[in-house]
């Protein structure tokens, strides 16, 4: 039976526990998820963005209760925990100010060049859409989902990883104190195993995962058996190139914020290290000081700058991941040994000399440690970087015009930064390639990618 627990990451100590669901209960939850939808799909646009802006509101008002509550359940740091706080309030007043504009009917072509008097495209909801959600940003991954989607009149149905209840129960409550109808956005607390049941009903019309690679292929699998649309955000072992020309001592100090960034915990962080043999020692020297000068410790203690990993199974896995490389002749540069006392913790690390017979070197390290590389010139940086199934984030490091231009063409992946850390904002679409998954998240694309583009034709 799943567990479905507060575990405080910091101290190995289980916080709360929660009943899950009787199948009972979901299926009254689905049906009311249907009956709401009926009428929310109709309800004025004005009301659902004065209603969006509310929950903006009450973000920014407890951002305080609200971090602390996903410290404890995942173990962020309290500051970049309200921080996420701050960016759900920033992407609920988006889609509130944008909502019309996106779902404004389009007009793609002269009526009389179809024939018609008048043809339009019109953007309508789908239904219940099943949101499943991981723990590493608890809080952002469901808001960038339902934002778009109460906006668009669809209405959600969250299904959040087992040890953050508290939050999920929190997105719920959040909306209806918002004002939206009761049966909008709802949480179930249920476990993996019952996906399948939710998925299948017909009144659920479509999915949103995001999460590892075998659990979107699972749900990708029953959607297609149901003919439901996805959209999936999976994995990432995003490269970071740097070339001669690049900024150096910046190029290192994002790379170490980035490979730190929610613990080492983030699907979008850069991973890999991609030098140009030119800078390599310079860039090795000042990446390697970086990491090491990030604290770690107590996650609600604002001095910290890295908290503890997610569970005891999470850290067990990048320690074999790291037990293996190094055992195969990897070197350790900084790191690689758990600290003493409770807790989950792990330091940032850099290994150097990663092989195709790694096993890192095809999978996605998911905590602080960074995997170095050396190449000489731009194609066998490009082509190291491509090296992956992955294809989420990229990034590329140079001054100069021409190799940024070849980046920005060449390297595999759905986004590219160039001289930044790879980040997700409300304005810009999100999401991956390859078996980074499918589908857009955020931006406009975001809103439509479980409407209805309706064509109208007018004779």
């Amino acid at each position: 039976m799943t567990t479905i627990a507060t575990t405080n990451p910091a101290t190995g100590e289980v916080e709360k526990t929660f009943d899950a669901l009787a199948d009972e209960e979901v299926d009254r939850r689905i049906a009311r998820a249907a009956e709401t939808f009926a009428s929310f799909r109709t309800t004025d646009l004005a009301r659902r963005a004065e209603w969006m802006r509310a929950a903006a509101g009450i973000l920014d008002e407890e951002a305080g209760r609200i971090g602390a509550m996903l410290t404890a359940e995942m173990g962020k740091t309290l500051k970049a925990a309200e921080a996420e706080a701050a960016k759900c309030a920033q992407a609920c007043r988006f889609y509130a100010g944008h909502a019309g504009e996106f779902l404004a009917e389009r007009r793609p072509a002269d009526a009389g060049d179809v024939g018609a008097r008048d043809a339009y495209v019109r953007y309508e909801p789908l239904g219940p859409v099943l949101a499943v959600m991981p723990w590493n940003f608890p809080l952002w991954q469901v808001i960038r989902f339902a934002a778009p989607n109460l906006m668009a009149g669809n209405v959600g149905l969250l299904k959040h990883a087992s040890n953050v209840p508290q939050t999920a129960l929190f997105l719920e409550d959040l909306f209806r104190r918002a004002g939206f109808p009761e049966g909008a956005f709802q949480t179930l607390l249920i476990g993996s195993a019952e996906v399948e049941r939710v998925l299948r009903d017909p009144r659920v019309k479509a999915a949103t995962l995001t999460g590892s690679e075998p659990a979107g292929r699972s749900v990708a699998a029953i959607a297609a058996d149901e003919v439901k649309p996805t959209v999936l955000e999976l994995g990432g072992s995003d490269p970071f190139v740097v070339m001669p020309s690049a900024d150096i001592e910046a190029a290192a100090r994002t790379a170490a914020e980035s490979r730190c960034l929610n613990n080492g915990q983030s699907c979008i962080s850069a991973k890999r290290f991609i030098v140009d043999s030119a800078c390599a020692d310079e860039f090795e020297r000042l990446f390697v000081a970086n990491m090491r000068a990030m604290r770690v410790g107590d996650p609600m203690d604002e001095a910290t700058d890295v908290g503890p990993l997610v569970s005891e199974a999470q850290r067990a896995e990048v320690e074999e991941l790291v037990a293996d490389a190094v055992g195969k002749g990897a070197a350790v540069l900084c790191g690689g040994e758990r600290p003493e006392g409770p807790g989950w913790f792990y330091p940032p690390t850099v290994l150097s000399g990663v092989t195709p017979r790694m096993r890192m070197y095809d999978e996605e390290v998911f905590g602080p440690v960074a995997s170095l590389f050396r190449v000489d010139g731009i194609a066998e940086a490009i082509g190291l970087a491509n090296a992956t199934g992955f294809g989420l984030g990229s990034n590329a490091w140079t001054r100069d015009d021409a190799e940024r231009e070849r980046f920005v063409r060449e390297l595999d992946a759905g986004q590219v930064f160039i001289n930044g850390k790879t980040t997700s904002y409300p304005e810009l679409p999100f999401g991956g390639v390859k078996r980074s998954g499918y589908g857009r998240e955020l931006s406009a694309e975001g809103m439509r990618a479980f409407c209805n583009a309706k064509t109208v034709w007018v004779g």
